[in-house]
């Protein structure tokens, strides 16, 4: 059995959208075993393919530092390693992949498209066009390495049961569920609250939607607890269940509504619809959600708001740009949500 040991460190959705990707490796070449290195924290991501294993790479102490980097080489190398695909290609990937390369083991780096990039970013002569996405940068990777990986028929994972515990806090599934993550890592990414509040209270008023808002931290529990504006039939999700419930909630949904963050791409890799919104960045970028219809990604008015996308991750604050989101109207988005839904 040939061994490929894939590493992806963070962040969330980097993490996620490598998920289909080693399900159809180790669908389409039964004969191999990968182990995936990571953040310990997205083991879960991985529990339910086959012939998988995860590493968690430990940055904090034994793999901290260029020691700790040659010693986590040390610890994988120890695995009898046939192939190392670096999917991160940063610094300390970079440093992981030329030891196993010195050491013979054959290797490939996903090539980030930075120059296309740069173009769509750019404020003059901007190239507004799609670059390639970062799944199809993965399958030219394992390319690289001599296995032609097809995305064509995606596999995913069978839903887990809702577990005792879990139906104690959200209920049994007798409706329609539609979850909401309206948070992301920068601001310009993130729909106005006034705006979310008015979906909530569009989608709230179909009786037969159960609502739920993801989010963690007391900052964000403290603003999805006003988001709720005490519906009945909307549920704060955040600070109940564990990360690994939350996984197995968004198995059973019927729809998730995301910012252009981790959650979509989180809900994605299970096969579940999605439908992102799209601030100061642009689903051009690369970064859409896997196997998703273009129609399911709302952006704002390019006409009144042309520089966008200024940056790849929302990082790069656009003067004068604050209100771009509100060109996404809340009827819009309920509607592209009841129409995945029905």
């Amino acid at each position: 059995m040939k061994h490929i040991v894939i590493m992806r460190l963070s962040a969330m959705g980097d993490v996620a959208m490598t998920v289909p990707v080693i399900s159809a490796l180790v669908s389409q070449y039964p004969e191999v075993k990968v182990t995936v290195v990571s953040r310990p924290f997205f083991k879960p991501f991985f529990s339910h393919i086959p012939n998988v294993d995860f590493f968690a790479v430990d940055l904090n102490n034994r793999h901290k530092g260029f020691l700790g980097l040659y010693r986590l080489y040390s610890d994988l190398k120890k695995l009898k390693v046939d192939y190392f695909a670096d999917f991160h290609n940063v610094l300390r990937s970079k440093v992981v992949r030329t030891f196993f390369a010195l050491s013979g083991t054959k290797v490939a780096f996903t090539d980030k498209g930075r120059d296309e990039k740069k173009a769509l970013t750019r404020a003059e002569n901007k190239v507004f066009a799609p670059v390639k996405s970062m799944v199809n940068r993965h399958l030219e990777t394992l390319q690289k390495l001599g296995f032609n990986v097809s995305l064509q028929n995606p596999i995913f994972p069978t839903k887990p049961m809702l577990t005792e515990e879990i139906i104690s806090k959200v209920g049994n599934k007798n409706d329609k569920w539609i979850g909401i993550a309206p948070f992301a890592q920068y601001d310009t990414k993130v729909y106005p609250k006034d705006l979310m509040e008015e979906v909530i209270r569009i989608l709230a008023e179909n009786k037969k939607y159960r609502i739920f808002l993801f989010g963690g931290g007391k900052k964000e529990i403290e603003l999805l607890n006003q988001m709720q504006q005490q519906i009945d039939n909307v549920v704060v999700l955040a600070g109940k269940l564990s990360f690994q419930e939350e996984l197995i909630v968004i198995q059973h949904l019927d729809v998730m509504l995301s910012m252009d963050s981790g959650n979509a791409h989180i809900a994605a890799m299970y096969g579940i619809p999605v439908v992102s919104l799209w601030g100061q960045t642009h689903p051009f970028a690369g970064f859409v959600p896997f196997n998703q219809s273009e129609e399911n990604s709302l952006t704002v008015d390019r006409n009144q708001y042309p520089l966008i996308p200024m940056s790849i991750y929302g990082n790069k604050i656009i003067p004068g740009y604050e209100k771009a989101m509100r060109t996404i109207l809340p009827e819009t988005i309920a509607n592209q949500i009841n129409k995945i839904v029905k």
